[in-house]
Parts: C-alpha cells; structure tokens; sequence
C-alpha cells in the first residue's frame, strides 16, 4: 500500500484535470436555463464514483434537479458513512468582476479560482478521491455511500422527500458532510452548528404605472421610498430584529459555551483590514463570533425598481422589490418565522402601496454533539493532519438540509470543512487553494480509519 502522500504525487494532474471537468458545467441550479446542466453534472459524478470504485452509481430524478448516488458495500456489519455534497453553484454575476472566466478554472497563486472551486464541487470532490484512494489501496474501513444533489443553492425543497423515498438505501452511521470552513489554513475547526434560514421576496405596488415624478411628485407614494422605510424599521438602534414574535424560540446560549467559543482565534483589525471596512455593526452585546454563530440576522441580499438604465429618467416607479433573509438559531422554525414576517411586514406598510411576501425557502438550524464517535475521528483526523486539537465552531452559514436529513432519516451529520474565509465563496473570484484541497483529501482517510475504530 502507498501513502496517501504519494498517491496524490503521482495522481496531481489527473485529479485536478477530473476536477476542472465538474467545475467547467455551469450548474446554476436558480436558473431554469441551466437544467442541462445539472444533469451533466449529475451523470459526471455518476461516472467520478464508478472510476472511483463504487459498486454501482445511478442518478435519480426529483420533482426538481437530479440526485447522484452510488455506494460501496464492504461489509454489511461495518460501519457505513454517508457522503453528502452538492453539485449545484451560485450565479456568478456580477461578471465583470471575474478576473477570469467563472466556469474555466485557473490556478493562481496557489488557488483554483473559479465558481465552485470551494462551494462545493472541490470540496465534495476531495470525498470521491479519498475513496479512491482507499478502495485502489484496499484500505476502506466502512461502507461508503455517496449522495450528491443539485438543489442546495436553493434550498433543497426536494431531497427531503427523496430521502424520505429512499430511507433503506440511504440507512447509514453518519453523514459526512465538506460544504463548511476552517478558522485559518493553520486553525483546523470542526463546524458545530450551522444556523437555519428564512427567505422572502417582497413586492411593493404603488401606482397603477411608472408617473412622471414631476406631475406626480409628492402626491403619490413612491414604492422604492415606502420600501426603504419598510425595511429601516425591521431593526432598531441596537441592532435588534423588530418582527414580533422573533425571539420567542431563540435558544440562548449559556455563559460557559460563550466562554470557550470566544477561545477561537480571531482578531477584529485583521477582519475589517480584509474586507476593507472601518467599523463593525451588529446586535449590542455580543462579539463579532457570536453574532455571526448564535444569533439571528435580518438581511437584504437584493433590492431594486424603478429605472436604472444610463442617464436620467424622472418617474415614481410602479412597483419595487426586495429579497430579503434572516439565519435563524437553534429552536427556531424557519416556517413560524416566515409567517411572522409576513404578517407583520404587510401589516405596518401603508394603505398607499400594496405589498405581497412570498417565502421562497427555509430550512432549521443544526447542532452537533461534540461527544460523538464520528466527531472524536474527525478531531483525530485533524490532528493527524494539521498537529493541532480542532477548535469547534458554530457556523453562520445555513445547509438546511442537514436539520432534514436528521429529522427523515435520523441520522446525524459531521461537519468537516477545509475552505477559509478567504475563498470568496458566493462571490466573484471564488476561489479553494491547492494546499486545503489536498490536505482534505489526505484528512478524509483518516476520519475513516479512526471512525471504524470508535464505532
């Protein structure tokens, strides 16, 4: 048997090169146009885990975007991790600040920049070369399933049923998830929780067609400006959500496990230093960590109306829109409070415009117990790797599906991520360097080996 060390020598290129295959299908899963897409990209892993080694690979269909699936049974008494990962991408606008194209992935100093190359085709792919590895090797520990899906981006409103119709082939001990991040690429973290989400689309209707601004002009409410004073007032001065009822279920974390989240690594200059900021703003009494981990948000991800074409056009818009977003906390349901903010956002808009909230999707937050066996190999596998204890963190990001795939199939999910802060995953120039990349691959054996032990 060679090393893993070696093996990853020898195969660099041609892993990369497979790679950069997956990464080069445009699979927008938000953009009806890209369907083909998905399932390109569904039957390319399809044939990345039979080369790998599975016993068999199939791509199943859902009411919407395909589901790649494929296993390895070793033995039935082992223990069996379930791999999950997502082969969908976020749009890539705006394109005009990709240094180079989203969709041809290029190394630059010592990254892979391109949409996916983290988020999560390079993370998820570092499970299919590990599993390589391990099956050319004849070292697999466990039985090994794969489900890889294409709806994560927007919220997975079809794997939960999936799941649910495919319980016995999806039984597993765990499931493994890299769609998560470390502290620093010299700080291994082992992402605890993740938070849940609420997502809405907001229209506001005023006059019956765009008005000339100056007939019209202070006699008629301007949609964009109700819109505006909306929003304002979801927040008050301290950086506190409005929305009666929010808080209710929030579940407060007490002061030892604020205490030993604040030993994470983390300097306020260096944060506002690399995103070009001078001040912080956030809920009053609570860090920077802690308002990014344990508590909830209220945010406007879009917003736009009227005319915004060049030059001037002097009118009072018909109408004005806004995509708006809240991460939630453990204890809080993404359902509840869509309804909420429904309800109190029509409710206070004034009888001069019409406003319509569409809940587009959601998922609850999720919390792992660090005292499992699977999160003991995770933490040993790190240290292999890294020579460092990984430190736990509550994540601010959302992967509804995981709080699901515990509900359906009772199963829960370790977290072990490898992409940095500084991957600009979600934005231009996205990007996964080399060395994570690979020291994932070299961890993934590891979890294996350490979590057929402790099972």
């Amino acid at each position: 048997m060679i090393s893993i060390e070696q093996y990853l020598e020898e195969n660099k290129e041609r892993i990369l090169n497979e790679l950069f295959g997956l990464i080069r299908i445009p699979s927008i899963s938000s953009i009806s146009l890209h369907k083909p897409d998905m399932y390109r990209a569904a039957e390319y892993w399809k044939e990345l885990m039979l080369k790998a080694g599975a016993d068999k690979a199939e791509v199943f269909e859902t009411a919407g975007n395909p589901v790649a699936y494929g296993e390895k049974i070793i033995d039935p008494s082992k223990p069996t991790v379930l791999i999950y990962g997502h082969m969908d991408v976020m749009p890539v606008e705006p394109l005009n600040l990709w240094k180079t194209p989203p969709f041809e992935p290029e190394i630059r100093d010592g990254k892979i920049f391109a949409r996916g190359a983290d988020d999560d085709k390079g993370q998820s792919f570092m499970h299919a070369k590990a599993f390589e590895y391990m099956v050319q090797n004849n070292c697999l520990p466990c039985n090994v399933k794969f489900m890889i899906e294409g709806e994560e981006e927007i919220g997975s409103p079809n794997l939960g049923k999936w799941c649910e119709e495919n319980k016995e082939m999806l039984k597993a001990d765990v499931i493994l998830v890299s769609d998560t991040g470390m502290i620093a690429p010299d700080v291994p973290s082992i992402t605890t929780g993740l938070r849940g989400l609420a997502y809405w689309q907001v229209e506001v209707t005023g006059p019956n067609r765009d008005l000339h601004s100056g007939i019209f002009g202070g006699a008629v409410a301007n949609p964009i400006n109700v819109l505006a004073k909306l929003i304002a007032r979801m927040t008050d001065d301290e950086g506190r959500i409005t929305i009666p009822g929010f808080y209710d279920d929030v579940a407060e974390v007490s002061a030892t496990e604020r205490e030993l989240l604040g030993r994470a690594p983390f300097n306020v200059d260096n944060y506002k230093d690399a995103l070009d900021i001078e001040e912080l703003d956030g809920e009053s009494g609570y860090s920077t960590n802690e308002r990014t981990g344990i508590r909830p948000t209220f945010d406007v991800c879009g917003i736009w109306g009227g005319y915004m074409g060049e030059g001037a056009k002097t009118i009072i818009p018909s109408k004005a829109f806004a995509k708006i977003s809240s991460r939630l906390v453990p204890n809080q349901n993404h359902e509840k409070i869509a309804d909420l903010f429904k309800a109190h956002f029509e409710s206070v808009a004034p009888k001069s415009v019409k406003v319509e909230v569409t809940s587009l999707h959601g998922g609850q937050a999720y919390v792992c117990p660090i005292d499992l066996p699977a999160y003991k190999a995770a933490e040993k596998a790190y240290i292999d790797t890294f020579g460092k204890q990984p430190v736990p963190v509550r994540s601010g990001g959302s992967i509804p599906i995981i709080s699901t795939f515990e509900q359906v199939l009772g199963i829960k999910s370790v977290l072990m991520g490898f992409g940095l802060e500084s991957d600009a995953i979600h934005s231009p120039n996205e990007n996964y360097p080399l060395e994570q990349f690979f020291n994932g691959i070299k961890t993934i054996p590891k979890f294996y080996r350490y979590f057929a032990e402790l099972s």
